[in-house]
């Protein structure tokens, strides 16, 4: 980064001679410190053991810097800098320095997290005295160490995300260490030849790991056994106000996949039921109160599936439905769960791992269709001072209805007729927010049109509730699953229907019934529709997109989703002895005895002395019998040198020795001439016949 003398003549800006003049005083001021940096990093030598040392730990850290406070990420630069600046002028930094920039450090993560251990305050502090620790890296000792340091941080960052992504990467990273281990043992390192022989290394152990993750027992318990860091995820709510359904929408984040065992049915039947609502203040639903428990009132009727659900961690504690599920209540075999009367599946602890659940259920069915409970009546009648337009839109149709069915037919035709848009940019609402949307802006989401239903049919006396969760999905026909992404977020609303029960009714599908039959984007009107989307959705992109959420998938299911239950399915689908602990340990055993015995048939050879050639079985017989006399030859000596020893003690044998000698070395050292090297041998091998010392 060295300036020319003439770099001005070769400027290619159009300037006079006199601007020039003017201008050459401020750019050599402002050229001064690059000229700095410039010597200051031409005097630093990046061919040193601190580089090997640096560069995989770079690696590893990278990905803990989102997860870090900025000062430590930087305090570790810092600290790289620092020590590669002292490696190079041999000059090492003040032992109170160094123990104050540590106990500095420890203060600083204690203020942060509260705690030094852990999985977050542990970690920190790890990555900051790694940084410290390169202060005062001398030896080869102290480099292997924090190379150790680095494996350990390079298995913790898998608490914070364990995607296939990040899998590869934190594979690239671990064969940085492995080299970085290997040139540290090495004076002279090549660069090449370490990360070549790392390879190596880890593709003969790959074998074994692979043995070790499919027969090994499976503990129960999410992978590295502590659950994923999840408080981040953004998702569904316990609580329900105009806008979060529509912020929701923006997120492409995956809520869950699922697959169904059969045909799936068809993407408007597909309403993966999660929190019920029932308590309104005028703005926002919630449930403040779980209902009273007792069983669940049901019947199924018509078809039924059996689907398999893959849950993301999304830190709370309901799980999806589809359908009325049987037997009731649903179980599963590593969470306790509990069904409430409302079909709100909770679980006991928060899902903070990723969790798979196979389901069977009825997609048509009736809930509660005999009688409802006086509680459930008045708490699903219960409405919130206010809104008297809409109070009275609901007694007019009250009073010209002949039944209840003909009320919630008067209020999806309301909504279907009257001008009424679906968009993500609804106008805010007033004081009482049900009038001013059925009355004035006429524009919302699904969550203003659901709340707005329920609060209809309040008004004219018929028990609603809102539900939420999602409705719909995208089918990948690659895997022949559906991915439920946060946009396909939803919500609608149960009515209570003498004779049917809790019945399903989705205001929403009336203004835009193609969010229930396309999907969400092609229910918006064109200008609000996602670009982002509509690129993903491009034909030339789909089918990688798709590919590359089927290989995400099967990594969930089969690396991250191997536990004991899986573990023997597909043990006993090889044979149903391995699916037992005696069957998982024999087959360790005969597994790794196997590959154990392979390995050394691959490797024994090639440790073994190699054969001499003729001509030194030759010659180390002719040794032999000259040692047999007292003329030893010594371990450095040459033949010619021996020759000229043994010739010197023996003067009788001394034409016979040299003989016997070039005619050795004719054929270890001469030129290759395959007639003459038979004879050279023949007469060679008569010789030391013959040699009688």
């Amino acid at each position: 980064m060295r300036m020319p003398p003439d770099w001005h003549s070769s400027w290619s800006c159009p300037a006079t001679a006199s601007t020039w003049a003017a201008a050459r005083p401020i750019c050599a001021i402002a050229w001064k410190p690059w000229r700095y940096m410039d010597k200051r990093m031409a005097r630093l030598d990046l061919n040193t053991p601190l580089v090997w040392l640096i560069a995989p730990l770079a690696l590893v850290l990278a990905p803990h810097a989102f997860e870090l406070p900025l000062w430590i990420s930087l305090s570790w630069m810092g600290f790289a800098v620092a020590g590669l600046r002292s490696a190079n002028r041999r000059q090492a930094w003040p032992r109170w320095l160094k123990l104050s920039l540590t106990l500095a450090g420890v203060a600083g993560v204690l203020l942060q997290y509260g705690t030094v251990i852990g999985s977050q305050g542990g970690v920190a502090l790890l990555v900051f005295l790694s940084g410290a620790k390169l202060l005062e890296t001398q030896t080869a000792r102290d480099r292997l160490g924090l190379l150790f340091v680095g494996c350990f941080l390079l298995v913790a960052y898998f608490l914070n995300s364990q995607s296939m992504a990040m899998a590869g990467y934190m594979t690239i990273a671990a064969i940085a260490l492995v080299a970085a281990m290997i040139a540290n043992a090495q004076p002279a390192p090549d660069p090449r030849a370490s990360l070549g022989l790392a390879i190596r290394l880890l593709l003969q152990a790959l074998p074994l790991a692979l043995l070790l993750f499919v027969l090994f027992p499976r503990l129960q318990g999410p992978l590295w056994g502590l659950p994923q860091q999840t408080a981040a995820k953004t998702g569904l709510s316990d609580r329900m106000s105009p806008g979060d359904f529509s912020q929701l929408s923006l997120s492409d984040e995956i809520a869950f996949r699922a697959d169904f065992a059969s045909q799936a049915p068809d993407p408007s039947a597909l309403y993966w039921r999660g929190p019920v609502l029932w308590d309104f203040d005028g703005r926002t639903w919630q449930t403040r109160q779980a209902p009273p428990a007792h069983p669940v009132r049901g019947e199924g009727r018509g078809k039924s599936v059996s689907y398999a659900i893959t849950l993301e961690a999304h830190r709370q504690h309901w799980l999806f439905l589809l359908g009325l599920p049987k037997p009731l209540p649903p179980r599963l075999e590593r969470l306790e769960t509990s069904l409430s009367p409302d079909l709100q599946w909770l679980a006991k602890a928060p899902v903070s791992q990723r969790l798979r659940y196979v389901i069977d259920a009825d997609l048509e069915y009736r809930l509660d269709p005999d009688s409802l409970d006086a509680a459930s009546r008045a708490r699903s009648l219960t409405l919130p001072e206010g809104n008297p337009q809409a109070r009275e839109l609901a007694n007019r149709w009250r009073a010209t209805a002949k039944d209840t069915r003909a009320i919630v037919d008067r209020a999806l035709a309301h909504f279907r007729d009257e001008a009424f848009f679906y968009t993500l940019n609804p106008p805010p609402l007033g004081g009482d927010s049900i009038d001013a949307f059925l009355f004035r802006t006429r524009r919302g989401f699904c969550e203003h049109y659901a709340s707005a239903f329920v609060f209809l049919m309040r008004a004219a006396d018929i028990p609603a509730r809102v539900v939420t969760g999602y409705q719909g999905g995208e089918l990948n026909p690659l895997g022949n699953y559906w991915i439920v992404r946060q946009r396909d977020a939803h919500a609608w609303a149960e009515v209570w229907l003498a004779g049917a029960g809790w019945t399903r009714i989705d205001p929403t599908a009336a203004v835009a019934p193609n969010r229930v039959e396309l999907g969400l984007n092609a229910a918006l009107p064109a200008n609000e529709r996602r670009a982002g989307l509509m690129t993903l959705e491009a034909n030339w992109l789909m089918p990688m997109r798709l590919t590359w959420d089927l290989l995400n998938n099967q990594w969930n299911q089969w690396v991250l989703g191997y536990n004991q239950e899986r573990q023997r399915q597909f043990l006993a689908r090889l044979n149903p002895f391995l699916a037992t602990w005696q069957g998982m340990a024999w087959g360790l055993a005969a597994a790794g005895g196997g590959l154990l015995l392979l390995m050394a048939v691959l490797i024994l050879p090639r440790l073994a002395p190699r054969k001499t050639d003729p001509a030194s079985r030759l010659y180390a017989r002719f040794c032999k019998r000259l040692r047999q006399r007292g003329i030893v030859r010594g371990a450095a000596e040459g033949p010619a040198d021996f020759a000229a020893r043994a010739a010197a003690l023996r003067p009788v044998l001394a034409e016979r020795i040299w003989l016997i000698t070039r005619l050795y070395l004719a054929l270890r050292y001469g030129l290759r001439q395959d007639r003459a090297e038979v004879d050279t041998l023949a007469r060679l091998k008569r010789l030391v016949g013959e040699f009688r010392p």
